[in-house]
């Protein structure tokens, strides 16, 4: 069993897929094909937003919004400590401070109550992760934004395809940021991420920064990267898309299933209300999660842990003085959580296995 079954979708979607390589290799335009237009169109009609602008990974498409607000040394973003790397690295990378906020134990999302204390007025922005499949609470967030004048950065390298009442995620701030790394709800076949926006302006140079700092070749009008996504994996990517919303559904239906059969014997995912979940991570909570991971492997059951450790426990970021005990939510889940095979591939036999494992284990 895998934990993550990327073959079985490939074999699914494998003449498109082929179809779509031979038409760049034919055309021969590899960087900044038409595909990268036709993909960035299909993404922000999906999304509902005015701008989708795609490029090399997740992590260079956080740290293209944060250049694009202009936020740089002597500037605080405030976000979580329980999330990848890539959140709080970007913030450093620009010359920023990384201010942390616990989570709510209930969503692993910020808490949303203790945000208004965490800002200053070196404050700039505020970059909560929509976490392993669903968003916290937007409404609440603007408006502690608002109060203080911030712009509110979504990290939904996660939530591709969530909604909160019944916008989508990547279309609830002001930029929002996704990861198209293969292992995502929508994944290409290598590194890849977009942005996403209605702000023109802001539009305008994010897309420069991707490109060296300027529109036109030749002209640089602000310090950039190279940051463009690749025309072979856009390519792959309009190939998979027929079957993204299907893969939504079954990974709810996957989701829910497990939860209605494994809550009496551990926590489950809690959804909020108005929020959809796409499961991105199938996460249960644990007392001992190594003896159950040792349990379930003897069963030939995978399992992953997102995250063991903290970012204010990682030895690049002791700088920022933080000590164990200062986030007791988010070390708690940290030492708690694991996360169960889940894909849209995933048969009921499978899960079946998987469940009869976590049950016996636990029993």
């Amino acid at each position: 069993m895998d934990f993550i079954d990327l073959k079985t979708q490939y074999l699914k979607f494998k003449p498109s897929i082929h179809e779509a390589i031979d038409r760049v290799l034919e055309h021969g335009r590899f960087i900044m094909g038409p595909e990268i237009d036709t993909l960035e169109s299909t993404l922000a009609a999906y999304v509902g937003c005015r701008h989708a602008i795609t490029v090399a990974s997740g992590t260079d498409s956080l740290e293209i919004a944060l250049r694009a607000l202009e936020i740089g040394p002597g500037d605080e973003v405030v976000t979580v400590p329980f999330t990848w790397i890539s959140t709080a690295e970007v913030i450093a990378q620009v010359g920023a401070k990384p201010v942390f906020v616990d989570i709510d134990p209930l969503d692993f999302n910020i808490a949303v109550e203790q945000i208004e204390a965490a800002i200053t007025p070196a404050t700039k922005a505020l970059l909560p992760v929509s976490l392993f499949g669903q968003m916290p609470d937007y409404g609440a967030i603007h408006a502690i934004a608002a109060k203080h004048g911030l712009t509110v950065i979504e990290d939904a390298a996660q939530s591709f395809g969530a909604t909160r009442h019944g916008v989508r995620s990547c279309n609830a701030t002001r930029i929002a940021s996704t990861s198209f790394y293969p292992a995502k709800p929508l994944g290409c076949y290598g590194e890849g991420g977009a942005l996403f926006t209605n702000d023109d302006d802001l539009a305008v140079k994010m897309k420069a920064i991707r490109t060296h700092g300027g529109i036109r070749r030749h002209y640089h009008d602000l310090v950039g990267m190279n940051g463009r996504f690749d025309t072979l994996q856009a390519a792959i990517m309009l190939a998979k898309w027929p079957g993204f919303e299907a893969e939504v559904e079954a990974r709810n239906r996957l989701g829910a299933r497990y939860s209605e059969k494994l809550c009496d014997v551990c926590e489950t995912p809690a959804i909020r209300e108005g929020n959809t979940h796409v499961y991105a991570q199938y996460t249960i909570r644990v007392p001992d999660r190594d003896t159950l991971a040792e349990k379930l492997k003897a069963l030939g059951i995978p399992t992953a842990v997102y995250y063991p450790k903290c970012l204010h426990e990682q030895p690049v970021f002791a700088p920022l003085g933080y000590s164990y005990g200062d986030f007791p939510e988010a070390e708690s889940a940290s030492r708690e959580v694991i996360s169960l095979p889940l894909n849209p591939y995933l048969s009921e036999r499978e899960q079946d296995l998987v469940i009869a494992g976590v049950r016996q284990a636990l029993g």
